[in-house]
């Protein structure tokens, strides 16, 4: 249900389970859950693409499965969902949504839990738990951070699909291009944060999470951590000077 490979610094992560559009049901949650604690002790990953196989990125929680739960199972998935979104959100590597497709409900949540988001020009977004009469399970709070806020009340009080257009001009996405460029396009975006020092894009994911949860960024005292234990910060101020001199 899940693709894991790596090179030269970035890893993909592809759901693989087009028949349903990548829904996430209860196995695949399980498979995810596991990938994650494998990413996030992978050294050398500085940045983590996510993707579907198929058409669909994800079409967010699998109603079949949905139907057949108890009020209480159907609330503890929607705990073990919020908890992966939140993993995701605290990896220590950079991480991309590559979206093609669908990308509905917990799909789009998936998406907004990664630190950016690249759409082909063929992916739908939308939150259409409030036409089925519930409403969203997991990341309303993480959607008002990316979304200004009437664009998100917007998506979250009709349900409607959007075009990724549309979502660009929401700030839902970061970049929108070409279904058929798709892949190339993060693979360069990905490859280009990957140049970078490790430790400097960690730290600066922990104090943007610092800032989001309502505490201090403490940007000064990482900024002279960095350069008190990172050799790499040293080497590239020092190449950087050099030529500058030049």
């Amino acid at each position: 249900m899940i693709e894991l490979e790596a090179n030269a610094g970035v890893a993909w992560l592809r759901l693989n389970r087009p028949e349903a559009l990548n829904a996430l049901n209860r196995l695949l949650t399980g498979a995810l859950e596991e990938t994650l604690e494998r990413v996030a002790v992978m050294d050398d990953v500085r940045v983590l693409v996510v993707a579907g196989r198929g058409r669909a990125f994800c079409a967010g929680n699998d109603i079949k499965e949905m139907d057949a739960v108890t009020p209480e199972e159907a609330e503890a998935l929607a705990r073990r969902h919020a908890a992966l979104m939140e993993r995701f959100a605290t990896l220590p590597q950079v991480t991309i949504a590559a979206v093609d497709g669908y990308a509905l409900g917990g799909g789009l949540m998936l998406a907004a839990a990664q630190d950016l988001r690249v759409a082909s020009d063929r992916a739908r977004f939308g939150l259409p738990e409030v036409t089925l009469g519930f409403n969203p399970g997991y990341g309303i709070a993480r959607l008002l951070d990316i979304v200004a806020g009437g664009h998100a009340r917007d998506l979250l009080l009709t349900g409607r699909t959007i075009h990724a257009t549309e979502a660009l001009r929401m700030g839902l996405v970061n970049r929108v291009v070409a279904p058929p460029t798709l892949e190339a396009s993060v693979a360069a975006l990905a490859a280009e944060i990957a140049r970078s020092p490790r430790g400097g894009l960690t730290a600066t994911k922990e104090i943007v999470a610092a800032i989001r949860a309502g505490g201090r960024g403490r940007e000064a005292e990482g900024y002279g951590a960095s350069l008190r234990t990172s050799a790499a910060a040293r080497e590239r101020i020092r190449e950087f000077a050099s030529r500058k001199k030049r």
